[in-house]
């Protein structure tokens, strides 16, 4: 599985610490984590939490990556940028059993952190909680498992209600405020990694237009 990691601006200066955090946890399972920035706060791609939404989205449609771990100060602005796109489904996830119980019952493929309100002493030790058990186990399997046919039944139907209920994210990204889009992409190594793992090259052709 590739993981991406996306930090917003607010919460640039925690990159390295939540990267830390996610590959001690992830890759002993065999995942690989793609760090897209912010790296640090003096970064020239200043991501704010709507453009966060716009690089999830793409990233994910593209199969570019396979989930994406995200988060602003409280997390909503990310978590609710997110669900604006097609094909993800972000949850918001402040402690270990948000995680669980968000991978098991939705489903999802995208989480956003709050990296700032409760972020006090021992913030380092609730993520690598959080991390352990949003990847401990294969996800959807319902909790509790006595759950798991109602649970599997009601995500099928989540996806299928997303299908009618959004437009093409391509059409999105070509009728959206270009500078915002544009702005998106603008990270320092997003071109080197999501044109080397983008699997649609459709989406890939309309990103390329749009960053020319």
């Amino acid at each position: 599985m590739k993981i991406a990691l996306i930090n917003e601006n607010s919460q640039a200066a925690k990159n390295s610490m939540i990267e830390a955090a996610l590959k001690h946890v992830v890759e002993p399972f065999g995942h690989e984590v793609i760090n897209y920035g912010m790296y640090t706060t003096e970064d020239t791609c200043q991501l704010t939490y709507v453009q966060v939404g716009i690089l999830a989205a793409v990233l994910l449609n593209s199969s570019a990556v396979d989930y994406v771990i995200t988060g602003c100060g409280t997390g909503e602005g990310a978590m609710l940028a997110c669900n604006s796109f097609p094909g993800v489904i972000c949850g918001h996830i402040e402690d270990p059993l948000d995680a669980y119980t968000f991978a098991q019952i939705n489903d999802g493929n995208a989480i956003a952190i709050p990296f700032a309100k409760g972020f006090g002493w021992g913030g380092d030790l609730n993520l690598t909680y959080i991390f352990e058990k949003l990847f401990c186990e294969k996800s959807g399997q319902g909790y509790p498992r006595e759950r798991a046919v109602p649970e599997k039944r009601n995500k099928k139907i989540l996806d299928k209600l997303k299908l009618v209920t959004y437009r093409e994210l391509k059409d999105i990204l070509q009728e959206a405020e270009k500078e915002l889009v544009k702005g998106a992409f603008m990270g320092e190594h997003f071109k080197e990694y999501f044109f080397r793992d983008c699997k649609d090259e459709k989406l890939a052709e309309v990103v390329k237009k749009i960053i020319e």
